[in-house]
C-alpha cells in the first residue's frame, strides 16, 4: 500500500502565473484594440453599408475574424488599427457583394470642432447638401471620406487599409475632398 502523503512545511511564498496574457506572440493587445476601435469600426462599416443592423453584424464578424487571425498581425506592415480596418473593410465588402448593391452614406460624421450653427434651418440645409454631394461620389471615394473623417484614420493607416502608398492615399483623399467640395457647391 502507498505511504501517506505528507504536507509541505516551512513554505513561505507561492508562485503564481497568469493563465493567459492579453498580448499574443505577435505583440497585439486585442482587448485594448477592441476597446479603442469598436466604435470607429462600427461607424466606418455603418457608413459603407448604410444599414445599422447589418453594420452591427459585420462589425462583430470583423472582430471575430481579427481575433482568429491576430497571430498574422505584423507591426512592420502598419498599425494595429490599420490592420483591423483592413479586416473590417473586407468584411463590409463581402456583405456588399452578398447584397449586390452599392453602399450609401447613412449620416455625415459629427464635426466636434465646428462652430455652432446660427440657424437650425441652415445646418439642416448643409447636412442635406453634404449627403447629396457624398452620394454623387464613386464608392471608392465615399470609402476614403468615411475612413478619413468617420473612422479618423491618418494617411498611413488609409494606405495600409487600401493597399496603396502613403503619398497615393493622400493624393486620392485630396482628390475625393476636392470633388466633394465641388459637388457641395453645385448643390448649394
Amino acid at each position: 500500500m502507498d505511504a501517506p502523503r505528507r504536507r509541505s512545511t516551512g513554505v513561505t511564498s507561492t508562485l503564481t502565473l497568469p493563465l493567459s496574457t492579453s498580448r499574443t506572440r505577435s505583440g497585439l493587445d486585442f482587448e485594448a484594440l477592441y476597446r479603442g476601435a469598436r466604435d470607429d469600426v462600427f461607424a466606418y462599416v455603418a457608413t459603407l453599408l448604410g444599414d445599422r443592423s447589418a453594420a452591427e453584424d459585420v462589425t462583430a464578424s470583423a472582430f471575430e475574424r481579427a481575433y482568429r487571425r491576430q497571430r498574422t498581425y505584423k507591426a512592420a506592415r502598419g498599425s494595429e488599427r490599420a490592420w483591423l480596418f483592413g479586416i473590417a473593410r473586407n468584411a463590409a465588402l463581402d456583405e456588399l457583394r452578398r447584397r449586390k448593391r452599392s453602399a450609401a452614406l447613412a449620416a455625415e460624421p459629427a464635426d466636434v470642432d465646428a462652430a455652432p450653427a446660427e440657424d437650425a434651418a441652415d445646418a439642416a440645409f448643409r447636412r442635406v447638401a453634404l449627403r447629396a454631394a457624398v452620394a454623387t461620389l464613386p464608392p471608392r471615394e465615399r470609402e476614403l471620406i468615411a475612413l478619413k473623417f468617420h473612422a479618423g484614420l491618418d494617411n498611413a493607416e488609409l494606405a495600409a487599409v487600401l493597399g496603396v502608398s502613403v503619398s497615393n492615399a493622400g493624393t486620392l483623399l485630396h482628390r475625393a475632398v476636392q470633388k466633394l467640395r465641388k459637388a457641395i457647391d453645385e448643390h448649394a
